[in-house]
């Protein structure tokens, strides 16, 4: 029932949010640990592993945000500057455009515990994703390591 309620909550959010804000930016973040796997989180409000990320809040640019978002969602820490890697379109929103940044050595401050937000995290190898991944989130991960040309839509 709980659940039911925070995805309800997710959608309305999301459906206000379009009626609000004619088009938002947001940023997601592919962050590496120093073994080379990458940080997935799993929200309490929609099914699914994403990178971690978020909305650009009015005032705060876009590397701010990823950082911001990082440690919200993951108590991480980026060890290097995150790097804008690619700018897409989400077609499935009608409005967003997202700003992938990749940060390669992170490390999680503490463990992040779940809440109504977040309702579980990890670092994943690339190739052994958890399933349930995304299959953007996928993809992401795959131009990601294999150099592959990313396309223009999320």
């Amino acid at each position: 029932m709980r659940q039911r309620a925070q995805r309800w909550l997710g959608w309305a959010l999301r459906r206000w949010a379009l009626l609000s804000r004619p088009m938002t930016l947001g940023v997601r973040l592919l962050a590496y640990d120093e073994m080379g796997r990458v940080f997935l989180v799993r929200h309490a409000y929609r099914d699914g592993w994403y990178l971690p990320g978020g909305a650009v809040d009015p005032g705060e640019t876009a590397v701010a945000a990823a950082r911001r978002e990082a440690e919200e969602e993951g108590h991480l820490l980026c060890e290097t500057e995150p790097r804008l890697v690619a700018v897409f379109y989400n077609r499935r929103e009608g409005r967003d455009h997202v700003l992938l940044y990749r940060c390669d050595r992170v490390r999680q401050a503490r463990p992040r515990r779940p809440d109504r937000e977040i309702a579980e995290t990890g670092f994943f190898a690339p190739d052994a994703l958890p399933e349930g991944t995304t299959p953007a989130t996928r993809r992401r991960i795959d131009e990601d390591r294999t150099g592959m040309p990313r396309p223009e839509d999320w």
